[in-house]
């Protein structure tokens, strides 16, 4: 996994600010007025906060964002960086400020002078989210950053503050991993292999290979994967620490590659599946963070792991396979794989754990980019009451969703003339009919969400928090949604 930058948090000490090296982090309020590390950098480079403060630039300068002094006399840092931020920030500026500070950090790290700025937790936050980078199979100097020191009037409190926040931040990284590793790394095995290891956290882990899902009868996912030399699995993570009710369940599609089967895909951006089973890590990811920050609650995390290649072995257009629950699909196109692994895994955990609610993700169809672009995940859902306090939770920690229509008028375009329903109806809402798709394998009687990330799973250019590639979207939203609904 890719180890978090080193941050430590420390009594705020004046003195040290003209010793320290690498980089030294100031800020200052929209007001201008300079707090007490701002005044000590500001002696020590002989006015040179204060110019700035007062200058046209700063007054132009959006909040959040930080400005740099190179190479400052009279201190032995390389350079001061002068962030402007109200005392009293939104969350988002806040940690966008500390992103700012990450994006610049260099080997030498930096002392961050938070004095008793109000939202010292978050940019602490927004540092850390920023400061990964994925560079597992680079070769040459890698330019890992140094330690980051934040200085604060109460460190002890700050450092219990940002607990859970690292926690949320570790488990995104789990993600962003997951979502990042080739598929000849990140195999079935070895994706089954990373969940394991998890039970020295306190998760319960438990892998069902293909001879439990044959029994099972989950017959839809093994005809993904029955080209492939890798072995399907489900893997069943529990946490519970909330009593004995029943859990809420979260259920991932874990394709670790799609050539999209016997359909294959154009050749041209192929490479890019190796994120198809971005559902499986963001589900992944939140049962970590759950387990690092001792969550009171009772969750239960599910992946269905399996990789659709084409062989003589493969299942074909046409072919008709049932699922576990009984009814019969007609495959029209190989490529529509991944609800049929999410199918049988539904079912799955609504037989075995009868969930208070279920909410699914998968990088499911291009049709919700041609919608939504990379800024929304699509969400679709039969209860409001669970879908607005998703949608809540991810608007508090600044997760684009948007909610998508789901209607009986859609089912018509994924009647099959053989079976009981065919695994797509076509380009015309694309998206929708595979949620409607999915509802069929969802009871009447169960919350349920099905979150489309395929828009924003990884994307080609950087985020608020995260440089270009896997974003580990959904982990901060989930986490969000667990604590305010379901913590005793």
């Amino acid at each position: 996994m890719t180890t978090p930058i080193a941050l430590r948090f420390a009594e705020t000490d004046l003195d040290a600010i003209a010793t320290a090296t690498g980089r030294v982090a100031v800020f200052v309020g929209p007001n201008a007025k300079l707090g007490p590390s701002a005044r000590r950098v500001n002696r020590l480079t002989k006015g040179a906060v204060a110019r700035y403060v007062e200058s046209e630039a700063f007054e132009k300068a959006k909040e959040g964002t930080a400005h740099v002094l190179s190479w400052p006399a009279g201190m032995a840092a390389d350079a001061v960086d002068v962030v402007k931020l109200s005392r009293r920030p939104s969350q988002a500026d806040a940690r966008k400020a500390g992103a700012a500070l990450a994006k610049v950090l260099g080997k030498g790290g930096a002392l961050i002078a938070a004095d008793g700025h109000k939202a010292a937790a978050d940019i602490a936050f927004g540092v850390a989210m920023r400061a990964y980078a994925f560079d597992t199979y680079k070769t040459g100097d890698k330019t890992a950053p140094g330690e980051v020191t934040m200085m604060a009037t109460n460190p002890e409190a700050l450092a219990a503050e940002a607990g859970p926040m690292a926690a949320v931040a570790e488990g995104v990284f789990f993600t962003r991993d997951l979502v990042s590793e080739p598929a000849n790394i990140l195999t079935t095995d070895d994706f089954a292999a990373r969940l394991a290891a998890m039970q020295e956290l306190g998760l319960e882990v438990e892998i069902l290979e293909e001879a439990d899902l044959e029994k099972l009868g989950m017959r839809t996912l093994l005809a993904v994967g029955q080209g492939s030399e890798s072995p399907s699995k489900v893997v069943v993570m529990q946490w519970n620490g909330g009593g004995d009710e029943a859990p809420f369940a979260l259920v991932g599609k874990g394709v670790v590659f799609d050539t999209g089967g016997i359909s294959i895909k154009p050749a041209g951006g192929m490479e890019d599946m190796t994120m198809d089973m971005g559902g499986a890590g963001v589900v992944s990811g939140v049962m970590r963070t759950l387990a690092l920050r001792k969550a009171k609650a009772n969750v239960v995390g599910l992946v269905g792991l399996v990789e659709n290649m084409p062989d003589g072995k493969a299942q074909r257009p046409g072919d008709v396979v049932t699922s576990m629950k009984g009814d019969t699909v007609e495959v029209i196109n190989t490529d529509a794989e991944g609800r049929l692994v999410l199918a049988d895994v539904l079912w799955y955990a609504q037989e075995r754990f009868k969930p208070t609610g279920m909410i699914d993700l998968a990088t499911l169809t291009g049709a919700i980019i041609i919608g939504l672009g990379h800024e929304m995940a699509g969400v679709f859902s039969n209860d409001d009451d669970l879908c607005n306090a998703f949608l809540k939770a991810a608007a508090a920690e600044g997760e684009g969703a948007w909610r998508m229509p789901l209607s009986p008028a859609y089912d018509e375009l994924i009647k099959s003339q053989i079976a009981d329903i065919k695994n797509t109806g076509g380009r015309g809402a694309g998206s929708i009919t595979a949620a409607q798709f999915l509802q069929r394998f969802v009871k009447e009687d169960c919350p349920w969400i099905h979150l489309d990330i395929a828009g924003v799973a990884s994307v080609k250019s950087e985020t608020a928090l995260a440089p270009k590639g896997a974003t580990g979207w959904g982990v901060m939203a989930l986490d969000r949604l667990i604590r305010d609904r379901y913590e005793g």
